[in-house]
């Protein structure tokens, strides 16, 4: 199956889920045992798998994230935005799933987002299937 490319426009800061766009696409390629890549090639965001039951998690991560990386007069990065590289680079740009049965294997209370530390933007996020050999 194709790589597949999303597109998401974002606030400020936040989690978006997109754990749906993940099922739909495993669902679609017909792969049944397998894995799934999801990317981010953007350096201020990232993707992460997380509690999808409460909102309030969410809502703490970006707390906890700018408690954990201040923006600091210090930093140098001509864009302002370093603390968002380094919530970034913590976090990371992919998540990898396991597909069995034709379904992500994710726990009761797990989800897949997308990260933004640096919006708004209008942002991209690949999703690649790829069966067992």
């Amino acid at each position: 199956m194709r790589t597949q490319e999303f597109t998401l426009r974002t606030e400020r800061q936040g989690y978006y889920n997109i754990t749906s766009a993940v099922r739909d696409t495993i669902r679609k390629s017909g792969v049944t045992s397998g894995i799934c890549v999801v990317y981010c090639p953007h350096t201020t965001a990232a993707i992460t798998i997380n509690e999808n039951a409460d909102p309030d998690v969410t809502h703490d991560l970006v707390i906890g994230f700018d408690e954990a990386f201040p923006d600091r007069r210090d930093f140098r990065h001509g864009e302002g935005n370093s603390d968002a590289h380094l919530k970034c680079s913590t976090v990371g740009a992919s998540e990898t799933i396991l597909i069995e049965e034709g379904r992500p294997l994710l726990g009761t209370w797990q989800g897949v987002y997308f990260c933004e530390f640096d919006g708004p933007r209008t942002r991209r996020y690949y999703i690649k299937v790829m069966a067992d050999v």
